[in-house]
């Protein structure tokens, strides 16, 4: 199978075109570096993929590319840590509009001229910002109170962008919902100001490599923004991308949506002190205090991912413990060269 991935330099989608390369599929992958700049990926010569520097919001651009694709990938998106959601509340909403209205108007003629045979859309798990049901499942988008951030209100549009052009156009879809993706390979963003905890710059006000880098500087206490209460289900990027390739080839899989994530809840202040003892040890107390918490972060996260287990057979099976043995390492790294 050939795969069009948009956002192809973006952070899920460096773990999900490995995947589909090792899945033995020829991938295409579009990105114009607007997050990052230019981003050398481990696979960028692999003889089955080509990178394209390109907007994902040029619809010509996206015909010529998805002209001899089975599927595509709908990845692009500008997308941030918490922070994104003040400082780009507009910009969050316009531009990922476009981006989607893009992607559908190319996808929807593609397979009107039978190539494309299905689009897979990467959603959020914002799309549950406002959830009252935990564990959330899938159902619970029509009961649920629409999400409060622009971030979130975008992601539910992307999601009745899929159901439209199925309503429509016949355009087979695929809603994939990653919950708070963790591993290497993300950075601070261009567009990034600059947003202090304590004493420390954050990298990209993601919570687990600003907590990272806050005990690797030796912050102490430990900043944390909130209680320290909130509960999140934090997912191993290797874990996500193959739950995404897993639902864009199954059968079953079309025309619905899944939640993509561990089962397991973690709240901030487990993780902060998993973390510190890590790096630090037995002999350094852990000591934090509260900072202001930002006004779209959520207190509870926690889905219901039995759809996935019994539809597609997936599941996350990468505990945080060994994430972090991973990301720690790859965070001081960084920090070395002043990435993050």
């Amino acid at each position: 199978m050939k795969v069009l991935v948009t956002g192809a330099a973006g952070f899920i989608a460096g773990y999900l075109v490995q995947e589909l390369l090792d899945g033995g599929h020829d991938v295409v992958g579009l990105d114009n570096g607007s997050k990052y700049g230019p981003v050398e990926k481990s696979y960028q010569r692999h003889p089955r993929y080509r990178f394209v520097e390109g907007d994902a919001k040029d619809v010509s651009l996206l015909r010529e590319l998805i002209a001899d694709c089975d599927h595509f990938v709908a990845g692009a998106a500008m997308i941030g840590g918490i922070a994104y959601f003040h400082q780009l509340a507009y910009d969050l909403l316009a531009e990922n509009e476009r981006i989607t209205a893009a992607a559908f108007d190319a996808a929807v003629e593609a397979h009107r001229d039978r190539r494309l045979r299905k689009i897979t859309v990467l959603s959020s798990s914002m799309v549950f910002e406002n959830a009252t049901e935990f564990p959330t499942p899938e159902s619970h988008l029509g009961r649920c109170p629409p999400p409060t951030s622009t971030y979130g209100f975008q992601k539910l549009a992307c999601e009745y962008f899929a159901r439209g052009a199925w309503q429509q156009h016949a355009l087979p879809y695929t809603v994939c919902r990653p919950f708070n993706c963790v591993g290497v390979g993300e950075r601070r963003a261009l567009a990034d100001r600059e947003v202090l905890s304590g004493n420390v710059r954050l990298a990209m006000s993601h919570v687990v490599p600003d907590l990272v880098q806050k005990v690797l500087k030796g912050q102490d206490p430990l900043h944390i923004f909130g209680s320290g209460e909130q509960v999140r289900c934090y997912t191993y990027g290797g874990d996500l991308a193959r739950g995404i390739a897993t639902a864009v080839f199954h059968q079953r899989a079309t025309n619905q949506d899944f939640n993509l994530s561990t089962p397991v809840a973690t709240t901030v202040l487990e993780l902060a002190r998993l973390i510190w003892s890590k790096v630090n040890g037995p002999s350094r107390p852990f000591a934090f205090v509260s900072d202001e918490p930002f006004a779209h972060d959520v207190g509870r996260r926690l889905p219901d991912t039995t759809k996935a287990r019994e539809v597609l057979g997936f599941e996350a099976r990468t505990p945080l413990d060994r994430v972090l043995d991973e990301v720690i390492p790859w965070v001081r790294e960084e920090m070395k060269w002043g990435r993050i």
